[in-house]
């Protein structure tokens, strides 16, 4: 069970999911509903984001804009590469390892389709180390998904044959060693 893999109790499950309800609500709104103090409910709150189960990260609700929201599934013989890139490409919100048929899925988002498809041809699709990409763009999502998008990316305009040209931070970064 999660809550004991996370050595959560009641309290802190009620905290958690009150807060994921409602990210507003004031700690003496949270104590009322769940009959503890208010010092109580900030001193879990206070532990529960020390060791990180707890985490409040703003960024843009892609239920409520219209961005578009891609994933990307890639089989790559080098996939810390493609994580490293990840790491700093402001089209790229996140990565994960796959155990399955593909070993790495991205999620990308961009105001224009265009710069997507883009990212895709030039980093996965022009990789030799890539033997498998493909996009899909997601239509609808069932619940709010909030995640942080880098506004960099707007700044960039890639195309097939040099990405992201100068301005691509993956490239930088590899050139400065910080990956």
């Amino acid at each position: 069970m999660i809550s004991e893999k996370l050595k959560l109790d009641d309290v802190d499950r009620k905290i958690i999911s009150l807060v994921q309800e409602d990210p507003n609500l004031t700690h003496t709104e949270i104590a009322e509903k769940i009959d503890r103090s208010q010092p109580t409910v900030g001193m879990r709150i206070k532990k529960l984001e020390k060791s990180g189960i707890l985490q409040f990260q703003p960024g843009i609700n892609f239920k409520k804009v219209e961005l578009f929201l891609a994933t990307v599934e890639v089989n790559s013989k080098n996939p810390e590469e493609i994580m490293d890139m990840a790491k700093c490409c402001p089209f790229m919100l996140n990565a994960f390892r796959l155990s399955g048929a593909h070993n790495i899925c991205i999620l990308l988002a961009s105001s224009k389709l265009e710069k997507l498809d883009t990212v895709v041809n030039y980093h996965f699709r022009n990789n030799s180390d890539v033997s498998m990409a493909s996009m899909e763009v997601v239509t609808e999502i069932a619940k709010d998904l909030i995640l942080p998008i880098d506004f960099d990316s707007e700044d960039h305009d890639p195309n097939d044959e040099v990405g992201c040209g100068e301005k691509c931070k993956y490239k930088l970064a590899k050139k400065q060693g910080l990956i």
